[in-house]
């Protein structure tokens, strides 16, 4: 390279946070500066950490477990291969939805698939499955074998939350929505509702924690409600969201091959 082009690249970083510190330079390598800081800007950009988002929902986020849960863990290393560094906040659904929208985060980390969410997010391939299960309170004796057969009942389920689309597009179904699976169990024990909807994982965790008080007057009705796969949305307005979603379905892949996706499941007893 050239001593005046190595020059003017390492001048370049000034260029962009210091333009002041161009005054007095020549006029040519003031505008090398300049022509080299707007090549560079967009490698600037995406050198900043990916900010992550998510609401509580143990285990797979929370930041009172190591390494926030065993979503971020996952998250957090696929992309740390991929080449991205990225930082975590933990903040309500509704919050982290609008913030994805609005560019104040990058990657929404626990996203279920919805078509309404591809008008402002890019979806990764799939990295866990979430079994979804409905839960009554102990002995109620409700039978599920089809939708329909929830017609009768009140049903709490997560604000903001994209079930099944058979489950979204049932208008008979009585749904009430809640902030957290904690206050849909306790509607349950108390009958203010029938049933409410939730991750096996999460349940189990959550029953043998903030629920083990009311977990012996639960259970779960033997069909799941469904399967659904969970994604990282990156928002679309990010440049390079498509280059991002394929580097994590590779390292997932290669996390998988290699036994450290196991690994990480395990520590969270999810294996």
């Amino acid at each position: 390279m050239p001593l005046s082009c190595l020059s003017a690249s390492l001048l370049c970083p000034i260029a962009v946070f210091f333009p002041s510190t161009l005054q007095g330079l020549p006029p040519l390598k003031t505008w090398r500066v300049w022509l080299l800081s707007l090549v560079l800007l967009p490698w600037a950009a995406s050198a900043q950490p990916l900010r992550l988002v998510a609401d509580n929902w143990p285990p797979f986020t929370d930041q009172r477990l190591p390494g926030n849960g065993v979503a971020v863990e996952l998250v957090s290393t696929a992309l740390e291969r991929a080449g991205y560094a990225s930082d975590y906040r933990e903040v309500p659904w509704q919050r982290a939805m609008l913030g994805l929208q609005r560019g104040d985060y990058d990657v929404l980390i626990t996203a279920w698939y919805s078509k309404e969410r591809e008008t402002f997010g890019h979806f990764s391939a799939p990295y866990l499955v979430n079994r979804i299960r409905v839960v009554q309170r102990k002995g109620a004796g409700i039978i599920f074998n089809q939708l329909a057969d929830l017609h009768a009942h009140e049903i709490a389920v997560r604000r903001g939350y994209a079930y099944s689309p058979a489950f979204m597009a049932d208008d008979q179904l009585q749904t009430v929505e809640v902030s957290n699976f904690e206050s849909a169990a306790q509607m349950v024990h108390h009958g203010r509702v029938s049933l409410a909807l939730e991750d096996e994982y999460v349940a189990r965790f959550l029953f043998n924690n903030a629920l083990r008080d009311i977990a012996d007057d639960l259970e779960f009705l033997p069909m799941p409600l469904s399967e659904n796969g969970l994604h990282i949305l990156i928002r679309l307005s990010h440049g390079e969201h498509a280059q991002i979603a394929r580097g994590f379905d590779a390292a997932i892949a290669a996390m998988q091959a290699d036994g450290s996706y196991a690994a990480i499941m395990k520590r969270y007893g999810l294996q």
